[in-house]
């Protein structure tokens, strides 16, 4: 068997495969996007060429930047919310009653697709019979307001799904990784006195640092491509009010069947989530790793 593993030809017939889907599926994708971002095209009629117009059109047009700072804003508020995920995994590791139960609850959402979550949350935020509403008014507000219209309010109605949406994932990490810590350094920190906090702070948070750093990567550049959710709920409304920059792409795209600007705008968002992702690897690299 190690002979035969050993054998080149033998090791680009395995690799094959997969690299001929990656490059399928992912890089012709991608190279294809910017090609067609070079052209003026409505989706079905002939392609003409107009070099960089429309990326240089997609650096000074106002409604996009406004979409991207929705992103950011949606990247931020991800990132900050890992830190309460991490609180309830160190919580659900450390032995309480009903901890197992507590895990499958947090799981629910990650089991509905996002149309779903979705159409349930319109429910929830619906002005005048919705559950949100309804609290308020037996609380004794009157005119509570209609959280997905207003402008002002409708990016932080959309932020509270997205994030209980995927609360169960990075839970689930974060315990995943808190479990795999030897019980031995526990118990040695327990017997020099430490008490929970302190283990938590300075022995488990530690150890796990490594997976917070990928999640944080996931958060942020899942963000700035999130999608679904706020198109089914709001489209981007009103008037561009909860317009996130993949929203903003698909609506140029199949909206307007500006294929060639949509293309363009998609094609941008891949690079501003590849210089992300390299500027949080750069700030979070440590020469140290902690082993145990």
């Amino acid at each position: 068997m190690d002979k035969v593993m050993s054998n080149k030809l033998v090791i680009t017939l395995y690799v094959l495969p997969a690299l001929l889907l990656i490059l399928v599926l992912i890089y012709v994708p991608i190279i294809l996007t910017g090609y067609y971002g070079l052209m003026k095209w409505d989706g079905i009629g002939e392609m003409s060429f107009i070099g960089l117009e429309n990326y240089t059109k997609l650096l000074k047009d106002a409604e996009f930047w406004k979409s991207a700072f929705h992103s950011f804003l949606l990247a931020i508020f991800s990132a900050i919310s890992l830190i309460g995920y991490l609180i309830i995994s160190l919580i659900l590791a450390g032995k309480i009653k009903g901890a197992n139960f507590l895990r499958k609850i947090y799981l629910v959402p990650m089991l509905l697709s996002s149309v779903a979550i979705a159409q349930l949350w319109l429910k929830v935020y619906h002005p005048t019979n919705g559950l949100v509403n309804s609290l308020l008014i037996s609380f004794g507000i009157d005119n509570p307001p209609a959280w997905l219209a207003e402008p002002n309010l409708v990016l932080s109605a959309l932020f509270v799904p997205i994030i209980w949406q995927y609360a169960g994932f990075y839970i689930l990490i974060y315990y995943a990784a808190l479990k795999n810590i030897p019980e031995s350094l526990i118990e040695a920190a327990k017997i020099d006195g430490a008490n929970a906090f302190q283990i938590a702070y300075k022995i488990k948070v530690p150890l796990i640092a490594g997976v917070i750093k990928v999640t944080i990567v996931l958060a942020i550049v899942g963000s700035l491509k999130y999608f679904d959710l706020i198109y089914v709920m709001t489209g981007g409304g009103p008037n561009g009010s909860s317009e996130v920059m993949a929203s903003y792409m698909y609506q140029k795209a199949f909206g307007t069947y500006d294929f060639g600007y949509g293309s363009a705008v998609g094609f941008f968002l891949l690079l501003i989530c590849l210089v992300v992702t390299w500027l949080i690897r750069k700030l979070t690299a440590t020469d140290e790793e902690i082993q145990y």
